[in-house]
């Protein structure tokens, strides 16, 4: 039956065929794509977010059998047939057909704007409802049992130590992190200076760091004095330290430390943060500010609580505790 309805596809028609998109024409949906991401790129996106971009038309591409199409086959219709072949052809999971909608939606609402098109499609093409899941922090303990196996005698133990304290405190992507520079320590007023083009919003932000953190980055940054490196976070080297590298390492950490329940990964740690922040009297308003957040809906996201954390605040602040 799929294979059947593959066949019948109605939309893999036009003769030019563009698997880039650096001299397409405007009358086509390639170069369309292309003055759509020149656009975001003067809005001043972040160049990582443009590579998603361009990895979700290249899909696109893909169910279109990399053929061309006018700007009058742009359809309502050929993107609702591209969204139910994610799902049921594809086998990809709402979550990430919702990705790409999001991308779409983007795209196409930059057309009709600019009068590429008649019609306001994106309108059109909806969110995929998803199961609310609760995303993954860890405990107390699991963090004690993290912190227990790292061998914090060693340079890279002291500094993935640093790490994971630094992940908790600040709840700053992996990203992020390793784009800090020593001329954004700013240890004397307490503050880390993320600038604007390193972090995912492209807005600067100043986060607060707690007494213990300032403690030991004091410590850290006399042990990599030597080293000439701008960047905070360094191998053992004096390089700087890559995204992938701090994955890595604390997937290793996670793997020693037997907790293979749950994903071991800098997100993980942001996401566990931000619920001890709020568990601990904090405020969603400065919250949102520490996370970088435009909309308190994904601070919504990241503050999920498990029914023992609603068990353990009810205990702590129940209205009897006042009355008796």
């Amino acid at each position: 039956m799929e294979e059947k309805q593959k066949k019948v596809r109605k939309y893999n028609v036009g003769k030019t065929s563009s698997r880039t998109m650096r001299t397409a024409s405007l009358d086509t949906i390639t170069g369309l794509y292309e003055r759509f991401c020149n656009y975001k790129q003067t809005e001043g996106m972040a160049i990582r977010t443009l590579k998603d971009y361009k990895s979700h038309f290249h899909y696109l591409m893909k169910f279109l059998e990399d053929e061309d199409i006018s700007r009058k086959e742009i359809t309502r219709d050929l993107f609702r047939e591209y969204i139910s072949w994610m799902l049921y052809e594809q086998g990809l999971s709402p979550v990430t057909v919702n990705i790409r909608i999001r991308t779409l939606r983007a795209f196409l609402r930059f057309c009709y704007k600019e009068d590429y098109i008649q019609h306001p499609i994106h309108e059109d093409l909806k969110i995929l409802r998803t199961p609310q899941d609760l995303i993954e922090s860890f405990t107390i303990e699991e963090i004690r049992m993290l912190l227990s196996v790292i061998n914090k005698e060693s340079y890279t133990g002291f500094r993935d130590a640093l790490i994971i304290q630094f992940l908790l405190d600040t709840m700053v992507r992996v990203s992020e992190l390793v784009a800090i520079k020593k001329e954004n320590v700013q240890l004397n007023d307490g503050f880390i200076k993320l600038e604007a083009i390193e972090t995912k919003t492209r807005r600067a932000r100043l986060i607060p760091l707690s007494v213990r953190t300032i403690a030991i980055l004091k410590e850290y940054l006399k042990e990599t004095k030597e080293f000439e490196s701008e960047y905070l976070f360094l191998t053992y080297e004096g390089k700087s330290l890559s995204a992938d590298t701090v994955r890595w390492s604390l997937r290793q950490i996670g793997e020693a430390a037997g907790i293979t329940n749950k994903r071991v990964s800098p997100h993980t740690f942001r996401h566990t943060g931000a619920l001890m922040y709020i568990m601990n009297g904090g405020d969603p308003f400065s919250l949102q500010k520490i996370l970088g957040h435009t909309h308190m809906n994904m601070v919504r996201k990241y503050i999920q609580m498990t029914d023992m954390d609603v068990k353990e605040q009810h205990n702590v602040f129940s209205p009897l505790n006042r009355i008796f």
